[in-house]
């Protein structure tokens, strides 16, 4: 199933996974892991309250959603709450071409579960043929941003790898953020597709520093075709991009793999086993 399905067929907690500053001869840790739920999207599908008590048990504390589970917004919150989890982020999807009143929705159903951050996954093919279509969207994004700072909320973008191959001279990621205001919008960075379209994270962290309060940690093989590998066993050196954490201003971190190479909720204690021990 894809990502955008999944955010449209599931019925449709503010906390920072701050790394905190080493003293000297000391190293730094992810103090808050989380998980982006897509990683585990068939257990929730089946079973949303039964994959959360899994995560906890694991020791995730927080989570993203890809779409929300039957019930309300009230409902939600406490099946978070009786797990000790936080959910700072959703995926959401931003239809339509105007922003108006099914955005406003989004944005206070978003508020009601307890996000503080509403990130938008992907862009239609359709809406990035060009270097305008990317003018456009953010001019779209300083929109939807604008109304959700309203309710109190940061609008993200997810990045993929089709962001980077250059239009008219130009790389669209770039546009993106020169075009987009930096308060209202930011990004989250996504370290596999990043590096899958030919970039270093860090190159952007320094150019736009405090502009990255979220990233998507998953791994890629060493294969020709730079496929998907369960964190820690892959060739990113994650250790060397969370160094810049502070530079890029990064809050929260969210394990998630599109595709694990056996049950997905053994891929999530594998991540989690290697983030927890992983030192910066």
């Amino acid at each position: 199933m894809r990502r955008r399905e999944f955010v449209a067929g599931l019925a449709g907690m503010v906390g920072g996974s701050l790394v905190p500053r080493p003293a000297a001869g000391e190293t730094a840790r992810i103090d808050r892991i989380g998980i982006q739920l897509y990683t585990v999207r068939q257990e929730f599908e089946q079973n949303p309250e039964a994959t959360l008590a899994r995560i906890a048990e694991i020791g995730y504390q927080e989570v993203e959603f890809a779409g929300y589970p039957p019930g309300t917004p009230e409902d939600i919150r406490r099946m978070l709450s009786r797990y000790s989890l936080r959910a700072p982020s959703s995926h959401v999807s931003l239809r339509g071409g105007e922003i108006g009143a099914d955005w406003d929705v989004v944005l206070e159903r978003a508020k009601a579960v307890g996000h503080r951050y509403v990130t938008v996954p992907s862009i239609p093919v359709n809406q990035r043929r060009t270097l305008d279509d990317w003018k456009r969207t953010a001019a779209r994004f300083n929109q939807a941003a604008g109304a959700a700072q309203r309710h109190g909320l940061q609008f993200c973008y997810h990045n993929h790898a089709f962001e980077f191959p250059e239009i008219e001279g130009q790389i669209p990621f770039d546009v993106l953020l020169a075009e987009t205001d930096p308060q209202l919008v930011k990004l989250q960075m996504d370290l596999y597709w990043i590096t899958r379209g030919g970039k270093d994270p860090l190159d952007y962290f320094a150019k736009w520093p405090g502009r990255f309060p979220m990233v998507h940690v998953k791994d890629m093989d060493a294969t020709p075709q730079r496929g998907f590998a369960d964190l820690g066993k892959g060739t990113i050196d994650f250790a060397r991009i969370f160094r810049k954490a502070n530079q890029a201003g990064i809050q929260h971190y969210f394990y998630e793999q599109d595709s694990t190479p056996g049950p997905a909720m053994e891929s999530a204690g594998v991540a989690f086993g290697y983030l927890k021990g992983l030192r910066f």
